[in-house]
């Protein structure tokens, strides 16, 4: 039997989908009561729905584009709130870019890194200005371990996020609050979808299901580790990504779909 929550709350950032709303249903399932953050508001208000239904939480909607300071100010806003308290943050919103670097729009890099670095750097500091004085608290921030490769700005992203997480835990865990870069490798959701990347690019054993990684993720954080990186496979791999040659590490070029 789970083991339920005691009116516990989680913020999920990206709530409607992939990772996200596996994050949002485990947490459902063990008691915690949700703020779902997306930009989709019917699919926010459904995915709401659907969880109070089936794990007898209450889920708040908040539409917000994290890539935008005013859909930031407003989950920044809710996590400052003392009188409803948020013990768990989980920074999952994201996207990727296809093309490379040079290819890509300067408009979309900055969206890219607004979103996975600054977005969650700020969320973090809201979320620490009511953990800190409670004494408690969990942050998970959703990585890769692209952090451990060189993959343009994608890498450089999450290894901020990999370095900022581990230093935040070490720093804030004797304060009761734990900080966890979760760093799953390829995963079965719409993430690569959305991209248009070519999925065959990876071998079938490299796939993970969002289950898994969310169940790894939540248990190390619990743990108190700062870096989660689930399953053996990836946890080699990212061993020898950590000691290669970076030309070694920066992979193939990724294929777009076909039209």
């Amino acid at each position: 039997m789970t083991t339920r929550a005691n009116e516990l709350t989680a913020l999920v950032t990206g709530a409607t989908a992939g990772l996200g709303a596996e994050f949002a249903r485990q947490l459902a399932e063990s008691g915690h009561h949700l703020v779902l953050v997306a930009r989709d508001e019917q699919r926010l208000k459904e995915k709401a729905a659907e969880l109070e239904r089936d794990f007898s939480i209450s889920a708040e909607v908040l539409p917000a584009d994290l890539t935008t300071d005013v859909g930031v100010s407003a989950v920044a806003d809710r996590l400052r709130d003392a009188a409803k308290p948020v013990d768990v943050l989980v920074n999952n919103a994201g996207i990727g870019l296809l093309k490379s670097f040079e290819n890509n729009e300067l408009a979309e890099e900055r969206r890219h890194l607004r979103l996975h670095v600054q977005t969650p750097m700020e969320l973090c500091h809201a979320a620490l200005e009511v953990m800190l004085p409670r004494g408690k608290g969990r942050i998970i921030n959703v990585a890769s371990v692209a952090a451990f490769a060189n993959r343009g700005t994608y890498s450089a992203a999450k290894a901020w996020q990999v370095t900022f997480s581990r230093w935040a835990n070490t720093t804030y865990a004797k304060s009761g609050v734990q900080v966890t870069a979760v760093c799953p490798g390829f995963t079965h959701t719409e993430f690569h979808d959305r991209m248009g990347m070519d999925k065959t690019v990876a071998p079938r054993f490299l796939w993970l299901t969002a289950e898994r990684v969310v169940r790894e993720g939540l248990e190390d954080n619990a743990r108190g580790k700062g870096v989660s990186i689930p399953t053996k496979r990836y946890k080699v791999v990212t061993f020898f990504a950590r000691i290669l040659p970076a030309k070694l590490t920066s992979g193939p070029p990724r294929r777009p779909l076909e039209p």
